[in-house]
């Protein structure tokens, strides 16, 4: 199972902004899981994102999947500076230290000028991936391109609050703001 974690455009609202942590329960076909967890700490246009995910599927009692996730991501503004990850996808491992020249951008959720880009860097892989982000109406947007078709969802005040993937197996993962 590949879990990346794998976000008229919205412009989110400075509330929205100023919110500086995330905290998700992660569903997989309406079981929990696992959880996702986003910091961010801001200081004047420089930020600093830090995110752990850890998922694990149990079968009977015996782990069948795990996933684990840890990133570091520096910005100026809304361009993407430093990526710095760790990845383990059922025993696949990942590591990515990535400086970036030019004004880039994450699978940055949170951040809505992410909503209006047509590529976006993996922060599992370090690769960039070419997308197509779709407004859906009601805060709702999906996202194609990447292996797994995405939906995000934002509240009225432009509040990141869900994400929606159908992953290997045609199984449901479910992120909700808790």
């Amino acid at each position: 199972m590949n879990v990346q974690i794998l976000i008229g455009c919205l412009v989110l609202p400075l509330a929205a902004q100023a919110r500086t942590s995330w905290d998700f329960t992660l569903l997989l076909d309406g079981k929990p899981v696992g959880w996702h967890r986003y910091s961010l700490q801001v200081d004047g246009d420089e930020r600093v994102l830090t995110s752990t995910a850890h998922l694990e599927v149990r079968v009977l009692g015996l782990t069948v999947y795990r996933y684990t996730h840890d990133a570091t991501e520096r910005w100026k503004g809304d361009c993407l500076l430093r990526l710095s990850s760790r990845t383990d996808d059922n025993g696949e491992r990942f590591e990515v230290e990535r400086w970036l020249d030019e004004c880039a951008m994450s699978f940055a959720y949170w951040n809505g000028a992410m909503l209006k880009r047509s590529e976006l860097l993996n922060p599992q892989t370090g690769r960039f991936e070419s997308v197509a982000i779709t407004p859906l109406g009601q805060g709702r947007y999906r996202i194609t391109g990447t292996k797994s078709p995405i939906e995000l969802q934002y509240s009225p005040s432009g509040e990141w609050i869900a994400l929606d993937s159908t992953v290997s197996g045609g199984r449901r993962l479910t992120y909700r703001l808790q």
